[in-house]
């Protein structure tokens, strides 16, 4: 399981999910000092702290490496979900309790979701409400 990421960690994860590619830690720098004052090294160790915890892949290239994201954010947010629920000494009660904090937007993409990963299986002729032995 994940261990949730850092506010600097996620900050350059961010960038490297959305940018989808392998990125140097130049351009990570760049897009960061748009926001904070932030210096190269310690983006450097970011980034080699990501890899070191299998958050990031790194190539060379020359005297500097080009870092890969391993997974997308979306298998990021799962694990850390998966990891929280699994945790409860209650895990009913606690998806009644994330299910009510749910924007409506939000409980309309676990509906797509779930078709997504449970589609409806259509009824047989005579049958009322769907397959048999369910």
């Amino acid at each position: 399981m994940p261990r949730p990421l850092g506010e600097l960690e996620d900050a350059v994860m961010t960038r490297v999910w959305k940018w989808n590619r392998p990125v140097t830690v130049r351009e990570v720098l760049e897009d960061l000092q748009q926001e904070r004052s932030i210096a190269y090294t310690t983006v450097m160790t970011v980034l080699d702290n990501l890899h070191q915890k299998g958050w990031v892949r790194r190539e060379a290239e020359g005297r500097a490496y080009r870092y890969e994201a391993v997974s997308t954010r979306a298998a990021y947010s799962a694990a850390l979900m998966n990891e929280a629920w699994a945790q409860s000494d209650n895990p009913a009660a606690a998806l009644v309790a994330f299910f009510g904090m749910m924007s409506s937007q939000q409980r309309e993409a676990l509906r797509d979701a779930m078709r997504i990963v449970q589609p409806e299986v259509p009824s047989a002729p005579g049958e009322a409400g769907g397959e048999a032995g369910r």
